[in-house]
């Protein structure tokens, strides 16, 4: 089946309906699945270029059965006039949430226009994550850089043929004073958001991808 999203001027790369489920197949460096991702939207607030998207994600197994232990992590998509930002403080948030650590957050979040063109670059963002336990304090830094949209394509994976935007980004993060770079390559499509992503080190070999399995809107 292919899908294209044709008013382009009305959406975001996110889906802006409420009720809308998304499944992810996660996997690893070897292409082999090793989990699942459910993406359903809660909310949606807001009207036109400007919209907050409230979403839960859920972690299943690979039968994409739920886990005997789910784990529900709210997150929110912020549009303002046709850009969205996503800051990923509220993903390491809720997978901290039941620790006894203190957490705090600062930093830019990631931005993404609606109306991109192949060639445009990407405004850098940053997070820094400081855990506080106890006595200890420890700093993990993300610096999101060489943000560029590199060509529009029809990309297909199980859910659908979509027309995307292919998106790369480099992401060096710096922890216990080590340091790692990892570079991820997007491809969005207008009205849904990532279709694929695959991710690769600092020596340009695969770490892992993702791909969307099922749509429901």
């Amino acid at each position: 089946m292919l899908i294209y999203n044709i008013t382009y001027a009305q959406e975001v790369f996110f889906p802006t309906k409420a009720g809308t489920v998304m499944v992810f197949a996660h996997k690893d460096a070897k292409g082999s699945i090793t989990r699942y991702y459910r993406h359903t939207i809660k909310n949606v607030e807001g009207s036109g270029s400007n919209l907050t998207i409230s979403y839960v994600m859920e972690e299943l197994d690979k039968n994409q059965k739920p886990l005997k232990n789910p784990v529900e992590m709210p997150l929110t998509v912020t549009i303002k006039d046709d850009v969205m930002y996503l800051d990923m403080k509220e993903l390491f948030a809720g997978q901290l949430k039941d620790t006894q650590m203190s957490v705090e957050f600062s930093g830019v979040p990631q931005e993404l226009p609606s109306k991109m063109q192949p060639g445009q670059s990407l405004k850098d963002a940053n997070m820094t994550m400081t855990i506080n336990a106890g006595p200890i304090k420890m700093n993990t830094e993300i610096l999101f850089t060489d943000g560029k949209c590199e060509a529009i394509e029809d990309i297909t994976v199980p859910a659908g043929t979509f027309k995307c935007y292919k998106v790369s980004r480099t992401a060096t993060t710096t922890a216990m004073r080590m340091k790692s770079v990892t570079t991820t390559v997007s491809w969005y499509s207008l009205g849904i958001g990532v279709v694929k992503s695959e991710s690769f080190d600092s020596k340009n070999k695969p770490t892992n991808s993702m791909e969307l399995v099922s749509l429901n809107k």
